[in-house]
This record gives structure tokens, sequence and C-alpha cells, in this order.
């Protein structure tokens, strides 16, 4: 496909390294030089220096007979014009905008598309959002993404000695725990990613995602780790877009406090949140944090516009006693030198909006798309339509799948009424179902020439 990204940040960058990877036809616009040139050096597509929202240089960028245009900057009028540009004067087919106001947000889908061209939007800070919620609810998990419209997940921990399945089999599962359904799609031990078969047997440290009903995963957890404390007290560092957004969303359900050091900022958070207290000062203050007894909280989320502030809050509200940090960070070199030391987990926007930007611009049958281990694989949803005279797929078992396009993919499940089922479950895959498949990044380039964006189950 040709397209078109507008904005070369970080979200427009890493969303040019995925979609050059699958041997799309990528133009980049953005007004920095620097920018453009280093993506240039790194990867093969153009590049057009200008305005995103101005006809000129969006026709010079080839928006005539471009297939798509994804409007990823900074600003969202910028990409709300752009994208009514490249409808009215030249019918691009598909058109995504980066929206993070709220105001637009709360606007109705068919007046962003009737009015200014948009079909689907995209929320990096909600996105973000979603993530620490689910991160809090499951204390002990690395990553959690989910799948059939959240009623299943894909959870990554750490596995501890002393875990009941720790130092047995992968097969053991279903005598452990006989009445539920999980499935392992993937390990990774010392930084390397291993097949699982049954035969496999778990080590103390490794990373372990398994994938099972949402109502299951703390009988699943509790087999490969110790269990945290339940989450009472949450503290955020930074009042932003996103620190508001996670303190609206879970102040109900935990005792939520707000570090902001701009008054301003401070007074609108005390206007807003109704059950948050909101403090004005430093979150690098330790004085500051002594007086709010930072040894109680159970989860710290630095989550400024500074990675360096978000790393060192994070690490200062460890040594003082925070049981888990996370930290925000938008330079993807810091996420990989911080990710499981002192910080429990480094949480990189662009990272968390390319797997769901993923989904849009594929589209075909594709449900969803996650990231795992910050992009060394990814976990595909496609949907299932179709019947057993019409469709390849309804009537096999998930491992008899064979899609041309699904070669280098390891079926991980299939998920029928909100069950997850293993590949060598004797249940036949339905119209209707999800199946859900494993690509590390090998395969995944492999894949990529086989045009998986056009992936259909039928």
């Amino acid at each position: 496909m040709k397209i078109i990204i507008l904005g070369a940040g970080q979200v427009g960058a890493n969303l040019a390294e995925s979609l050059v990877a699958e041997n799309n036809d990528i133009t980049v616009i953005d007004l920095d030089t620097s920018r453009l040139t280093l993506l240039q050096d790194r990867f093969d597509l153009r590049t057009v220096r200008g305005h995103a929202a101005h006809p000129s240089v969006l026709k010079q960028a080839g928006a005539e007979d471009a297939d798509m245009l994804v409007a990823v900057t900074q600003s969202d009028e910028t990409n709300l014009v752009a994208c009514r540009i490249a409808s009215t004067l030249f019918n691009v087919p598909t058109r995504i905008a980066r929206i993070r106001s709220n105001d637009f947000l709360g606007l109705e889908p068919g007046f962003l598309a009737e009015q200014f061209g948009v079909d689907d939007v995209i929320s990096p800070e909600q996105e973000v959002t979603d993530t620490l919620r689910r991160l809090i609810e499951h204390p002990e998990a690395l990553q959690v993404l989910d799948f059939a419209g959240g009623k299943v997940r894909l959870i990554a921990v750490r596995s501890y000695h002393g875990g009941p399945l720790v130092g047995h089999e992968l097969q053991e599962i279903k005598r452990h725990m006989p009445d539920l359904e999980c499935r392992i799609p993937a390990i990774y031990r010392r930084d390397h990613g291993i097949v699982p078969k049954g035969i496999t047997v778990i080590e103390p440290g490794d990373e372990v995602f398994f994938l099972a009903r949402k109502q299951d995963i703390p009988s699943v957890m509790r087999e490969l780790r110790r269990m945290e404390r339940r989450v009472k007290k949450v503290m955020i560092a930074g009042g932003g877009n996103i620190g508001r957004r996670l303190a609206a969303q879970i102040e109900r359900d935990y005792d939520v406090k707000v570090i902001d050091h701009n008054k301003k900022v401070s007074n609108l958070l005390a206007e807003q949140l109704h059950h948050t207290l909101v403090l004005q000062g430093d979150a690098t203050d330790e004085e500051l944090l002594e007086q709010e007894n930072i040894a109680s909280m159970d989860v710290f989320c630095a989550l400024t516009n500074d990675d360096e502030d978000n790393i060192m809050s994070a690490l200062l509200a460890k040594r003082m006693g925070a049981h888990r940090v996370i930290a925000l960070i938008n330079r993807s070199a810091y996420v990989d030198l911080v990710q499981g030391g002192e910080i429990d987990i480094a949480i990189s926007p662009a990272q968390a909006t390319v797997g769901p930007l993923l989904s849009k611009i594929r589209r075909g049958d594709m449900v969803a798309v996650h990231s795992l281990r910050r992009g060394a694989a990814e976990v595909l949803e496609v949907a299932v339509h179709g019947d057993a005279k019409t469709s390849r797929v309804v009537g096999r078992r998930i491992e008899e799948i064979d899609l041309p396009d699904w070669k280098n993919c390891s079926r991980s499940a299939s998920v029928s009424s909100d069950v997850p089922h293993c590949p060598r479950s004797e249940c036949a895959v339905q119209g209707g179902d999800a199946v859900l498949g494993h690509l590390s990044a090998a395969a995944d380039a492999v894949l990529a020439g086989g045009r998986r964006g056009a992936a259909r189950l039928r």
C-alpha cells in the first residue's frame, strides 16, 4: 500500500518502521528536517518537509494516488484538517487521525467522518491510560493485553521459585487446573524467546505469557508466582493528559494521590477529580514523598512529560519503599535501560500506540494487533467468517489451519464464547470465533512479504 504518515515524532517513526518492514510504500511529512533525515537514513522511505495540512505539501507527498493517510502530528487541529483535505481534494480512500483532546474524542464518529473525513481515530494518551489501568488491576504482571473485547487477556508474568508450575512441564497445566482453559503462546528466558511445547519446563525467572479468561487470571497467576498484595493506594506523579485520565478512571476504586509542580494544573485537577487528593509539588522531593507516606503506596506511576524526571522520581519512590513503580518513557533507548531494574515497568507511549494503529491500517478481518516485549513479537487477533462450505477455516481445529499468510505464525488459540481453546483441543473453529496468532520478530519480517495486511480467515 502507498501510505502517507503525517508527523515524524515517536508515534510516526515507530509506525513508519513497522510499515516499511511490511513492504509498504511510505512517505513521511514533518517540519523538522533532522527528524526526517534520521528516518531516511534508517529506513527505505520518502520524506517531505512541510506543513502536514497544506494541500501543496500533501500533493508533493503523492496524496493523489495514496491508499491511506495516517495523521499523527502533535496537533489535533492539523490532523483533522489534513484528513479533510485528503478526503475532499485528493480522495484518499482511508484517513486515520490521532486525537488527544477529550473535546474532539467526545464527538460522534459519524460527525468526524462527515465533517472532517476521519475514518478512524487513535488516541495514544487513552491507549497508555488503558495500559496503566490494566497493570494496576494485575500488579504481578509485566504486560496485560485484551482480546475478545476484554473478556480474554494475555498476561506476562515473571515465574518465581516455589510457584506450583515452576520446575514442571507445560503439559501439567491441565492437571493443576482441570477446570480452566489456559494457553501459553510464548516464553522468554534470559531475553531469548523459546517455542513452548508440552515438554517445556518453566524455570524460575522465565517471562511467561499466558492466555485465559479475565476471571481466571488470578488462578493461573498463583501457579506461576507468589501473589502480590491487593492494590489499594496509588500515587501519580504528573497531572498532564495521561495522569489526569488515569486518576479519573481509577479514583473510585483506589486511594489516589496526584502530584504536579504546576499550581494552575493542580488547581484544575482539584476541580475535576472528586475522589483524588491533589498535591502541588515536585515528585523528586524526598521530604514531600516522606510526608505523603510513599512507603505505603502499592503503585507509584511517574507520568510527567519529562523522561529524566520520570526515571528519577520512580527510582526515588522505589528506594523510599513504594511497592511497585511504573515510569512513562518516550525515548526507546531509555526504556531498555531501565526496564526490569529498580523500575518495575517502563512504558513507551509510541509502542503502546503502534499495535492499535496497525490493526486499523491492516484492516481486513484483523481485530487487534499487540506488541510483546516492546516489539520483540506480535500477537494478532483475526475474526473468522463463513461456514464449513465457504471457509477453509471453519470446522477445523486451530492446529489444522494452513493458510499462506499464516505459514510463519504459530496459532496460539481460538476464542469461542469468550473461552480460549488450545491448538490441540478437540474444539473446531466456528464462524464468529477469533483466532490468535503469535509472530516472533523474525517470522514477522518473513510474513511481511506475503501481504499480511490482507489477513483473512474465511
